[in-house]
């Protein structure tokens, strides 16, 4: 197995924000570990701030987020790959890929180097014709500040006719903590303990460090207003769509005119640096106008701009032309993940890499595939809306995207998808070992709950202080666990009961909520198994859609595009309608397609609604 990559310097760097996590994507990342990436290690190695976000909401939504030291995780992800005794690193950059007919036999680098392989990955970045802009004029070439862009590679790829566009991204500028007054900004301290993102090894954190909120002001709202024409998303220099939901100051300024102001995190660098990154302001406007509106926010009159904000623009391909295995439909062995399929955010790519090069190894070994359904995995919603709804902008995950988010909560990543892992041959035997424990602490654990009954004397003082009503007899613990404000520690504690195992508190708080939420948990459980017995309906790969008449013509041409494999993907396709779905059926089953399962239910089907590597897996 080789990993190739331009700059091994830069392995694990950290492109933009040094944080890990966050709504949906604090998800991601651990089930990124519980499938055996290296994200969750290196970003407990790295750790210096933690939160988790929602906490006030049910823990469906919650979502852990770390600030990292960028140096530090960067190191981490470095030492973790090269305790991987099957992993080979390269440095070089790939320019075209070796075809054998229509599937994949290898890459060639720019120095002429061929490396041959039945499975690649490529995993691109912001690379792909990469173009830096700051203020107005053509913008320079590359893929990050300071490194070239992959432009012989985006050219092979364009030509082997995969549709491709151009997406936008950006970054703030960074100061000076030194020059900050931090008797006007606040403080947001770190969080004490908190959940680790790793469930297989214990790293230690290396030190905490607060973060600072302030806020923008009119002031910074007219100096944006004043230069719009000089930044490049509105001066015209840039052509791409940028991430909705990320948004620079400039798109800030422009969709919120009325605002009174915009929320500004200053987020440490790294421990031995007082370089401060400053989340809120990202922007494509000349230097000298960046430090103008900078020193207009509170806390920052004085400030050091130590680097300024720049976009970039990228080529990425239509994610529509993959699997679900994230395997490009016209060539055989060729996978695709991150940025280059539409998406944003260091999790997002994670998890897409993670599938692909999972698939990559799997087909290389002759076995079969791996496929994340939308009830199992963040990753799986991630991965099926890229290839059955495709993109129009940077896709970010949301918790709002998942139809199931009470079964995908970030304290059962583990029990969710380590067994998954597990039977893929997916984890090292220590890994194997460490959730074998886990399992067998949350078996443990709930058969305590079951079993344990508590009386009066034991429990009432505990759930008078929780402000729940006293019990007059003997009471099951997981009766008691099922109250509003009792928890699950109260009642161990009232037991006198006692558990060593190693991490059994972060088991501890998924059997909590499996038990307390068990109404919920069961009718999304039984939700999804509904959905599952709609996705045994196959779709023939060979269908002609164009011929199917009685379907709109808008779905003639989304179905032929996208091509989904069950009616379930189907139904998720963007001007589909239900009525589309059923005449889909019958004319599958009128040319004498056989689906694996008879399909027997109605129709009432729901509509719903960046390190740069380049990877290939050798035989």
């Amino acid at each position: 197995m080789l990993l190739i990559t331009p700059d091994l310097g830069r392995i694990g760097q950290m492109s933009c924000n040094p944080a890990i996590g966050g709504i949906a994507k604090g998800v991601v990342a651990r089930e990124v570990d519980a499938l055996g990436g290296v994200m969750g290690r290196a970003t407990d190695a790295a750790r210096i701030h933690f939160r988790m976000l929602n906490r006030s909401k049910g823990p469906a939504v919650w979502g852990p987020r770390a600030q990292c030291d960028r140096t530090l995780y960067a190191l981490a992800v470095r030492r973790v790959l090269e305790e991987l005794p099957t992993l080979e690193l390269f440095q070089d950059m790939v320019s075209d890929l070796v075809l054998g007919g229509d599937r994949i036999a290898g890459v060639r680098t720019r120095t002429g180097l061929e490396f041959r392989a039945s499975s690649v990955v490529i995993t691109t970045g912001t690379f792909l014709r990469g173009r830096i802009h700051v203020g107005l004029g053509d913008g320079v070439e590359g893929g990050r500040a300071g490194e070239e862009a992959s432009v012989a590679l985006a050219c092979a790829l364009e030509g082997r006719e995969l549709e491709v566009a151009r997406f936008k991204t950006g970054t703030p500028p960074r100061i000076d903590g030194r020059s900050v007054d931090y008797g006007r900004v606040k403080e947001q301290p770190s969080e004490p303990g908190g959940v680790r993102f790793s469930a297989y090894v214990r790293e230690q954190y290396p030190g905490e460090r607060s973060c600072w909120i302030t806020w923008t002001g009119d002031e910074l709202r007219d100096i944006v207003q004043e230069n719009l024409e000089r930044s490049a998303r509105f001066g015209g220099a840039i052509a791409g769509r940028g991430p909705r939901y990320c948004p620079s100051i400039e798109d800030k300024v422009v969709r919120f005119p009325d605002a009174r102001g915009h929320q500004v995190f200053l987020e440490p660098e790294g421990l031995d640096t007082t370089e401060l990154y400053v989340n809120g302001l990202s922007t494509s406007l000349p230097p000298e106008v960046q430090l103008r509106f900078l020193r207009t926010v509170p806390g920052l009159e004085r400030v050091r701009m130590t680097r300024s904000g720049y976009a970039i623009e990228y080529d990425y391909f239509l994610p529509h032309q993959l699997r679900h295995t994230l395997e490009v439909k016209s060539i055989e062995g060729l996978f695709f993940a991150g940025q280059i399929n539409g998406t944003t955010g260091y999790e997002e790519a994670a998890g897409q890499g993670l599938i692909a090069g999972a698939n990559a190894g799997l087909a290389a070994l002759g076995k079969a595939p791996l496929v994340l359904e939308r009830d199992q995995a963040y990753i799986g919603v991630l991965i099926d809306d890229l290839v059955t709804k495709g993109v129009d902008e940077p896709y970010r995950l949301f918790t709002s995207r998942a139809e199931f988010r009470l079964l995908l909560r970030q304290d059962n990543a583990l029990s969710r998808l380590g067994p998954v892992a597990r039977e893929r041959g997916l984890l090292a035997p220590g890994q194997t070992r460490v959730l074998e424990e886990r399992l067998e602490t949350e078996a443990r654990l709930l058969e305590w709950f079951r079993s344990t009954r508590l009386r009066p004397e034991q429990v009432n003082d505990a759930l008078v202080e929780a402000g729940s009503s006293p019990v007059r007899t003997t009471a099951r613990a997981v009766d008691l666990l099922r109250r509003p404000k009792v928890t699950s520690k109260m009642l161990i504690q009232a037991a006198g009961a006692s558990f060593v195992e190693v991490g059994w508190e972060d088991a501890l708080l998924a059997v909590e909520v499996d038990l307390k939420y068990r109404g919920y948990v069961q009718r999304e459980r039984d939700r999804a198994a509904a959905l599952r017995a709609r996705a045994e309906f196959r779709i023939p790969q060979d269908l002609v859609y164009q011929d199917l008449l009685t379907l709109s013509h808008e779905a003639r041409e989304k179905l032929g595009q996208v091509r989904p494999l069950t009616l379930a993907q189907a139904s998720r396709v963007s001007g589909v309608s239900p009525a589309d779905l059923q005449n889909l059926v019958l004319e599958i089953r009128k040319q004498g397609g056989v689906p694996s399962r008879r399909f027997t239910g109605n129709m009432t089907v729901k509509q719903h609604g960046g390190t740069s590597s380049h990877v290939s897996r050798e035989t």
